[in-house]
C-alpha cells in the first residue's frame, strides 16, 4: 500500500507519489548520464535548468540527482550510473519528507488564512535561501535547492533567486525545474545551464501509470497525454477524456458553439471541481503550445509568435483567476473564446 511521506503540495493527487517519494525514474537516460558524468569530473554546474512539459518526470530526477549527491559526497568516487533510492533507506525518507539538512525545495506555499495554496512562489519562500546556505554542510558534502516551478515565482521572487544565483557558494547546486523558459528573466536563465527533457514514449508513459497504481492506459488516453505522467492521471480519471475532448472540439470546429461552450464551462467550474478544473487550464495551455509548435515546424514563424503570446496571455489569466478568486464559469468561458479566436488567426 503506497504511504504518503512528502508534505503535500499545490498540485498532489490523491494515491499518487510526490517526485520527492518517487523511488523511480522513466526515461531520460542521456540527461542522467550527463549530470552524473560531469558530478564524477568535478564539473558539475552550480545551477541547473530543466527544461520540459509538465508532468515528464523533471522534478523526480531533480529530487534523484540530489539523492545521488547526498550518497555520494566524494565526487571521485562516485558510481558511472545514478544511483537508485532505497525507499527503506534514512536518507531516501529524510529527503522525501522535506527533513534532510541538505535539500530545500521550495514551491507555492499555504496560505495559512485561506487554507489554499498561494498562486505563486512568493519572495518569502526564496528569502529561506539565505539561511539555508549559510548554514555548514553536515558532512561537507552538496547542498541542493530546488525551485518546483521556477515559472510560478513573482518578479520580488525572481529578483530574490537571482541574487542567489550571482554569487552561489561552493559545493552548491541550485535546480530549476521549468515549464516555459520564455517565462524568466532572461539574466536568471544565463545563469543555469539548461538541461532539456522530452516527453516520455508511450511505452514508458504506460509503465510509469502501472508503477504508481493507475493502470497503464489505454492508446487514446497515452496520445492524448503527450507524454506527460499528470497528464495521463488527470485524463484518467475525473472525466478527463471528455473534458479535453470537448474543449477540443470547441476550438476546432468551423462554427462556435455557444450551447456546447457553456456546457463545458458549467463542468469545470462546478462545485468541488479543482480537479476538473485544472484539466481544463492545463489542457488549454496544451493546445496553444503545440499549436505553437507547429506553426514554428512549418516556418510560420509570425503564428507561432501570435500562439505563444495567446499562450502567455492565457496563463496570465489563470494566475489572475486563481489570485482573485474570481469566477470560474466566466473565466472557463473565456478561455475558450481566448482559444477560438488565437486558432482563427
Amino acid at each position: 500500500m503506497f504511504e504518503r511521506l512528502a508534505p503535500e503540495q499545490h498540485d498532489t493527487l490523491e494515491g499518487v507519489p510526490e517526485p520527492a517519494e518517487t523511488p523511480f525514474l522513466m526515461g531520460h537516460e542521456e540527461a542522467a548520464a550527463m549530470l552524473v558524468g560531469a558530478y564524477r569530473a568535478g564539473k558539475l554546474p552550480h545551477a541547473l535548468m530543466f527544461v520540459g512539459p509538465v508532468g515528464i518526470g523533471k522534478a523526480t530526477l531533480a529530487f534523484h540527482l540530489a539523492h545521488h549527491l547526498l550518497k555520494h559526497p566524494r565526487h571521485q568516487e562516485s558510481p558511472a550510473q545514478l544511483a537508485i533510492p532505497d525507499p527503506a533507506s534514512p536518507l531516501f525518507r529524510q529527503i522525501a519528507q522535506g527533513a534532510h539538512p541538505s535539500v530545500l525545495h521550495l514551491t507555492r506555499p499555504l496560505n495559512e488564512r485561506t487554507k489554499t495554496y498561494k498562486s505563486v512562489v512568493t519572495v518569502d519562500e526564496i528569502r529561506k535561501v539565505g539561511s539555508f546556505l549559510s548554514l555548514t554542510s553536515h558532512d561537507g558534502g552538496y547542498r541542493v535547492v530546488i525551485v518546483d516551478p521556477a515559472d510560478d515565482m513573482n518578479t520580488n521572487a525572481a529578483n530574490a533567486l537571482l541574487k542567489n544565483l550571482e554569487e552561489p557558494p561552493t559545493r552548491t547546486l541550485f535546480i530549476l525545474i521549468v515549464h516555459a523558459p520564455g517565462s524568466l528573466l532572461p539574466t536568471i536563465r544565463s545563469r543555469c545551464q539548461v538541461v532539456r527533457l522530452s516527453p516520455l514514449a508511450p511505452q514508458s508513459l504506460g509503465q510509469v501509470m502501472e508503477a504508481v497504481g493507475q493502470g497503464t492506459g489505454d492508446d487514446s488516453l497515452l496520445s492524448r497525454a503527450g507524454g506527460s505522467v499528470r497528464n495521463a492521471i488527470l485524463l484518467s480519471q475525473y472525466g478527463g477524456l471528455e473534458i479535453a475532448g470537448a474543449l477540443e472540439n470547441l476550438v476546432r470546429s468551423a462554427r462556435y458553439e455557444i450551447g456546447a461552450a457553456h456546457k463545458l464551462a458549467d463542468v469545470v467550474a462546478g462545485r468541488d471541481g479543482a480537479v476538473p478544473f485544472d484539466i481544463f487550464n492545463r489542457h488549454a495551455l496544451d493546445l496553444l503550445s503545440e499549436e505553437a509548435r507547429q506553426a514554428a515546424l512549418a516556418g510560420d514563424l509570425a503564428r507561432a509568435k501570435s500562439l505563444t503570446d495567446a499562450w502567455q496571455e492565457a496563463r496570465d489569466a489563470i494566475i489572475e483567476m486563481e489570485t482573485y478568486n474570481l469566477d470560474k464559469k466566466q473565466h472557463a468561458l473565456s478561455m475558450i473564446d481566448r482559444l477560438n479566436s488565437a486558432f482563427r488567426m
